[in-house]
């Protein structure tokens, strides 16, 4: 008897555990969850910003929140598509790691310099674009680099940022040239200013805003690659994009769009505002 209320004990236990794992096994994991859903649910989406990017995204260390033309964007979508209500949560992303946070589903969206590419898309998909960069130089005032051209020769160093496609680009440009990757902007303009090389190289929009906070320094050049930003977000999740490119439209039939564009490149020497205009 006693042997049998211990085999029927042992095949409880196992039935429990047998549920157990099929209940773990049949949970979707984060990116597999319709995001639409979820941000619904919880009345927040979660965002991928850069935080070391003046204009786009930068952290004001006195309130310790992000600030900038992408966080501003992704505040005004989210109100379209959640309501005046709806909650806007920042996670701060570099070039290296918005990707792998987005696959991971630590983030809904990526709005964060992002240009829209035959390779990233790939591995994410993108919403409409919502600003048109351009590749672009950054030199020291009286520098002789006054284009791309000036860097295609061998020994000259060019300064960029690790996981951004100016770089790629720039070996295409000037191959001769000898790129020095950094992990971030700020660790970029810092070799740029000790001389680790002649130009810092990315989207005219990003060095705009290093040159307005180091007055030594200047956009030269014009513009050598198109570069238009996009939202990245899973594949899997039309529904949350199609909601994300819906917003867009709106904030740009609005006004909305054109009054964040005003108040973060308005007064920025060099920049066109009105051919940026939508």
């Amino acid at each position: 008897m006693k042997k049998l209320k211990r085999y029927l004990g042992v095949l409880g236990m196992l039935g429990v555990l047998t549920l157990v794992l099929t209940a773990c096994g049949g949970r979707k994991s984060l990116s597999q969850q319709d995001v639409l859903t979820n941000d619904r649910a919880s009345n927040t989406i979660t965002w991928g910003v850069k935080a070391d990017t003046k204009l786009f995204g930068l952290m004001d260390v006195q309130d310790n929140t992000i600030k900038g033309f992408d966080a501003d964007v992704a505040t005004a979508i989210t109100k379209q598509i959640l309501g005046k209500n709806g909650k806007t949560k920042f996670v701060q992303v570099t070039s290296q790691t918005r990707i792998p946070l987005l696959k991971n589903g630590n983030i809904d969206a990526i709005i964060a310099t992002m240009t829209i590419s035959p390779e990233r898309k790939k591995q994410v998909d993108f919403s409409d674009s919502y600003f048109d960069a351009g590749q672009a130089l950054l030199v020291k005032k009286g520098s002789a680099v006054k284009s791309v051209k000036d860097l295609n020769k061998a020994g000259t160093k060019v300064l960029g940022v690790t996981g951004s496609s100016s770089v790629a680009n720039i070996r295409k440009f000037a191959p001769k040239a000898k790129v020095l990757e950094l992990s971030d902007y700020a660790q970029a303009m810092t070799a740029l200013k000790s001389g680790q090389g002649v130009a810092l190289t990315t989207d005219n929009g990003i060095l705009y805003g290093m040159a307005t906070e180091n007055p030594g320094y200047e956009v030269v050049g014009g513009t050598f690659t198109k570069e238009p930003y996009g939202i990245a977000i899973n594949k899997g999740q039309a529904p949350f994009k199609n909601k994300v490119n819906a917003a867009l439209k709106e904030i740009e039939a609005n006004g909305t769009y054109n009054r964040l564009l005003k108040k973060w490149f308005g007064n920025v020497a060099g920049f066109n505002y009105k051919e940026a205009s939508r």
